[in-house]
Order: structure tokens, then C-alpha cells, then sequence
């Protein structure tokens, strides 16, 4: 049984989340803005969410359809075989977005698709009232240019949540954010990986377990583990073929801060990701960092000024680390900062920015590789 299944992501990790889903062995259907879609069955429902690194949440989607008006969207919703799926005793809580429509009441269409599943599972039960005191199947739906789709949530707590990060700094980085400025860094065996200013550890977190092929998922529970349609021996199979395929390599990361506290915050969380072996924790000051001769790359995420020091400091604070990283050639350079006049404070124009978001926060990805000098 196939059906289509939607991945989304950060905005600027598509490209990332494809190859992904492509690596996967499955058939990419269609990519947009925040979502790639493709084709997959159960066991894809179980591999999706145990192995993408890039992804938010894995949706099964029931139907896509022409949504202009209420009505057409009641019974565009009403339409969709919502009882394959939810049991008469189940909760069905219903949530979405609306861009670019001209439904754009949230509430109003939450209660529109509401009613119309109610009145689909009325007629396939034959019950008018239902408890909801079973599995929860979360709806969502996404209504883009008038064009509405209807899905159903797999992943339950969004998958940036790996599970080893339960205690997190005052501006923390979301995982999947940090995996992919990691992947963009190139990790290799033989090139030490520097967080500087590592808060919590995620990206050097992160960059470990990249290398090492280590199922981001493979330690947490889904949603859809409660959906009785998909077997328990595909989830089985998909955490063994997790483990069974993790590396075990020679890679070094470095996960220095000025702050003790977030350095013993980085051990504890490298400890519960498993990967205390390829990350060393230590108390550093960034501006005084040294290479001894080793080959490395710099992948961090310094304070935005948002949530840490003012802006002023931070500015402050970038300038000093131009010039030291600048003295660490040919060490290459990986900054993530919502500061768009980061080029000018750190000395030196990047060989490549990119546009990502750290949460809702526009953030650009300085890289820095051909000469960092």
C-alpha cells in the first residue's frame, strides 16, 4: 500500500531534505517552500522518522483538492477516507495555516475541517457523538494559492527533537539547523570539527553523528507508533536497521565554550546522544583559540544579539573573532548569524552565503573556505 507522504523542513533545507529522501530510495514528488513530498508505504513511515536528519515532521497525506470557499472545503474534507484511519473512539484535533488564500481564517478553518470529519466518521460508524479517548491522530492542513491539503501527523513531537537535548542554553539552535550547517562544513575523519561557542554542543552534536551514521531518530518515539494500520514490526525493523548500520570512525569534534556552565551542559548532551567518544568538551575562550598545526574547520553559531548580549556586543564580539579565525588559515570558516552586516564586522567577504532560519529567526550561513585570510 503506497501512498504520499510530506516531509517539511526549515525554509533553505529542501535541497538538503531531497537528497535525503532520494538517498532513502524513494520517489520524490513534488518540492515547495518548508515541504517535499514523496512516495512511501508503512515501513517509509518508519524510516522517515528515524532517519531524516533535515525534517520537521513526516505527514501522510490524504488528499489534496480546490478549496476557494467553506463549502468546498467541508466537502473537499468530507470527501477523504478519514475512517481508514481514525477509529470511532479516537481524537481527531485539527490544525493548519492558510498563505496566499482566500480562506485565511485559521479558526474558521479549523472548525470547517473539524465538522467535516465528524460528519464522514458519522456516516461510516454510524454514531453522531465521539469521546476522543483514543490514539490522537492530529490533522493538519495546508492551504497554499487556494489549493488545499489534508494530512495526517506521523512524528508527534517535532523531529528536531532527537531526545538528547533536554536542557538546553538561553538561545539554543534547533538540531535540525545545526546538522545541516554541519553537512555544509563537509565533516571528514581527518579534519578536527570547532564549535568555539558551543552552548549546548548541538552542532559538533550534530556533526558526530553525521559522519557516523547515526539514525537521529532511532532513540525516540512517533505518533504513529499508536496507529494500529502500521505493524509494529516495520518500527522494529527500522530502529534495527538504525543501529545495525551506525559507523564507528575516527572523527574529532571540539566543543569549546567561555562558559563552564554550557560546557557541562555540552558533556551531558553528548552523553545521551552517544557520542562522548568523538566530542571533546572543554572550557575555551574563542578569541584565544590556537590550531597546533592540525588540520580543522570552524562550524558555530555565535550570539545573535537577540536573546544574548546586545547587539552592540555581539557586533564587538565578531569583529574579535574575525581576526582570530582569519589567523587560523587555511582553516575553513562556517558562521551562522542573523546579522546581515556580518561580512563588514568580521573582515573579510564570504566565498558563499546562504539564507536559512533558525526558528523563525532570518539567519545567513558566512562561508568561508577557499583562503580564510
Amino acid at each position: 500500500m503506497k501512498f504520499e507522504l510530506v516531509a517539511t523542513c526549515l525554509f533553505g533545507l529542501e535541497h538538503l531534505l531531497g537528497e535525503e529522501i532520494d538517498n532513502l530510495g524513494y520517489e520524490r514528488i513534488k518540492t515547495i517552500d518548508g515541504r517535499v513530498s514523496f512516495l512511501g508505504d508503512f515501513e517509509a513511515v518508519a524510516i522517515a522518522n528515524i532517519f531524516l536528519r533535515y525534517a520537521e515532521r513526516v505527514y501522510i497525506k490524504l488528499g489534496e483538492f480546490t478549496a476557494e470557499t467553506f463549502e468546498a472545503l467541508f466537502e473537499g474534507t468530507k470527501a477523504l477516507p478519514w475512517e481508514t484511519w481514525i477509529g470511532k473512539n479516537d481524537a481527531f484535533p485539527v490544525k493548519g495555516h492558510s498563505i496566499s488564500s482566500a480562506l485565511f481564517s485559521i479558526p474558521d478553518c479549523q472548525k470547517i475541517v473539524k465538522r467535516a470529519v465528524v460528519s464522514r466518521l458519522s456516516d461510516a460508524y454510524g454514531i453522531k457523538w465521539f469521546e476522543e479517548s483514543g490514539i490522537k491522530y492530529q490533522i493538519e492542513f495546508f492551504i497554499l494559492k487556494n489549493s488545499a491539503s489534508l494530512m495526517i501527523d506521523t512524528s508527534g513531537l517535532p523531529l528536531h527533537k532527537r531526545g538528547y537535548r533536554t536542557e538546553a542554553n538561553a538561545a539554543p539552535i534547533r538540531e535540525t539547523l545545526a546538522a545541516a550547517i554541519a553537512a555544509t562544513s563537509r565533516p571528514r575523519e581527518n579534519v578536527l570539527l570547532w564549535d568555539p561557542l558551543c552552548g549546548s554542543g548541538t552542532i559538533a552534536i550534530e556533526g558526530a553523528m553525521l559522519i557516523n551514521n547515526i539514525a537521529p531518530g532511532r532513540s525516540r518515539h512517533f505518533a504513529a507508533e499508536q496507529f494500529p494500520l502500521i505493524p509494529s514490526e516495520v518500527w522494529k525493523n527500522a530502529r534495527e536497521e538504525a543501529f545495525d548500520t551506525e559507523l564507528h570512525t575516527a572523527f574529532q569534534a571540539y566543543a569549546s565554550d567561555i562558559d563552564e556552565s554550557c560546557v557541562e551542559l555540552a558533556k551531558s548532551n553528548c552523553k545521551r546522544a552517544g557520542v562522548s567518544q568523538y566530542v571533546k568538551c572543554f572550557q575555551a575562550d574563542a578569541r584565544k583559540i590556537s590550531s597546533d598545526g592540525r588540520r580543522g574547520t570552524i562550524v558555530t553559531n555565535p550570539p545573535y544579539g537577540e536573546r544574548l548580549q546586545t547587539k552592540e556586543e555581539a557586533q564587538r564580539l565578531y569583529r574579535e573573532l574575525g581576526i582570530k579565525f582569519r589567523s587560523l588559515a587555511p582553516w575553513q570558516v562556517y558562521v551562522i548569524t542573523s546579522d546581515d552586516g556580518f561580512e563588514k564586522l568580521y573582515g573579510r567577504r564570504a566565498d558563499k552565503v546562504r539564507k536559512l532560519y533558525n526558528g523563525m529567526i532570518p539567519c545567513y550561513l558566512y562561508q568561508f573556505f577557499k583562503n580564510n585570510k
